[in-house]
C-alpha cells in the first residue's frame, strides 16, 4: 500500500489500495480536509465512484483518466452533502451517465433536536453544505448496490451530518468523514449531532472490520482501536467541559479556549462548534442547561 503520510503529498495520482479498490485524492487540501478528499473507484469492470469530491475540473479529469480499457462508471455514490464530497457528482454524471446515489438531500436524517434548532435559527458553522445535492436514488439504511464483482451496503451513520452514510464492502467499510485516522470528525450543530455521532460509532463497533477507507487521509488498519479512541476522546472532552463549568456558566467559545488551548486560532471556530455539540448532547443527558434560548453564544451551567 502506498505511503502518503506527508500532508504535502501531491493529489491526483491513482493509488491501488488493494485488488478492486483505487483512490484518487482531490486537490483541495486544507486544515479541515487534510491532503484533500479521497475519491474511491470500486470494481474492475463496472466501477462505483465513491465520493466524487469538490467541483474541480482537474479532479474530474483524474477520475475519468483512472479508467482503463473495458471499464465504465456505473454508479456514483455520495456519502454526504458537504462541498468537499458531493458537488462533482453532477459533472461526473454528465460525462458517464451513471446514476447518483446517496441517503438524500443535506437536511435528510437530521435528529428532531437538530430540526428544532435549525428552525429556531441556529445555523451551521463548520463545513459548507451542498444545498443543491439531490441524488437520483435515495439509499435507506441497509440498501444494497451491486456490480459484477462488488456489493455495497449503505449504513446510515448520522453525526457528522444527518445524511451521512458509510458503505460496507465485506469486512471493509468506506467511512467517509465519520471515522478518519488523521483527526476526529467535526460535529457542528445543527447539521452535526453528537448524540447521533456516538450512536453511529457504537453501531460500527458491532462489526469486526478489517479496514476503514476514510474520506480524508490514509486507510485505518485497526478499525476497532480507532473507534475505541474516538469514543474515549469524546468522553474526555465531555469530562473537560463539565469540569470547566464548575467554575461558573460559560458559552461554547469560552469553553473551547480553555479546553482547546493549543488549537491554532484559525481552527478555534470549529473547536467552538464541537463544544456546542457536546453541550447540546449534555442537555439531553440532563447534565447542563442553557441560560437562554440556544444560540452559538448561549451560556450554559451545570444542572
Amino acid at each position: 500500500m502506498p505511503e502518503r503520510d506527508d500532508p504535502d503529498a501531491p493529489a491526483g495520482p491513482v493509488d491501488m489500495l488493494e485488488p478492486g479498490v483505487r483512490r484518487v485524492v482531490a486537490p483541495n487540501p486544507s486544515p479541515m480536509t487534510f491532503r484533500g478528499t479521497n475519491s474511491y473507484l470500486l470494481g474492475t469492470t463496472e466501477i462505483a465512484v465513491i465520493d466524487p469530491g469538490p467541483l474541480d475540473e482537474d479532479h474530474l479529469a483524474a477520475l475519468l483518466g483512472a479508467l482503463t480499457p473495458g471499464q465504465r462508471i456505473t454508479h456514483i455514490v455520495v456519502s454526504h452533502a458537504h462541498l468537499d464530497h458531493s458537488p462533482l457528482a453532477a459533472a461526473l454524471q454528465k460525462e458517464c451517465g451513471a446514476p447518483i446515489y446517496g441517503f438524500g438531500p443535506a437536511e435528510k436524517g437530521r435528529s428532531a433536536v437538530m430540526q428544532r434548532l435549525a428552525a429556531d435559527g441556529l445555523m451551521g458553522g463548520g463545513e459548507g453544505i451542498d444545498a443543491a445535492f439531490s441524488p437520483d436514488h435515495e439509499l435507506e439504511d441497509g440498501a444494497l448496490l451491486r456490480g459484477p464483482d462488488w456489493q455495497l451496503r449503505a449504513l446510515h451513520t448520522p453525526g457528522h451530518i444527518g445524511n451521512h452514510i458509510c458503505l460496507a464492502w465485506g469486512d471493509i467499510c468506506f467511512t467517509a468523514d465519520h471515522v478518519m485516522g488523521w483527526a476526529s470528525s467535526l460535529v457542528s450543530p445543527p447539521d452535526g449531532d453528537l448524540t447521533d455521532f456516538m450512536a453511529s460509532c457504537r453501531r460500527l463497533q458491532k462489526t469486526e472490520w478489517r479496514r476503514f477507507y476514510p474520506g480524508h487521509g490514509d486507510p485505518v488498519d485497526a478499525p476497532r482501536a480507532r473507534l475505541d479512541w474516538l469514543i474515549a476522546h469524546r468522553m474526555t472532552r465531555e469530562k473537560a467541559i463539565l469540569e470547566a463549568l464548575e467554575a461558573g456558566p460559560a458559552d461554547a467559545r469560552s469553553l473551547a479556549r480553555i479546553i482547546y488551548g493549543d488549537t491554532p486560532a484559525g481552527l478555534m471556530s470549529a473547536a467552538a462548534r464541537n463544544v456546542l455539540a457536546h453541550l447540546i448532547d449534555l442537555i439531553g443527558k440532563n447534565k447542563v442547561a442553557p441560560k437562554a434560548p440556544l444560540r452559538a453564544d448561549t451560556r450554559f451551567h451545570l444542572t
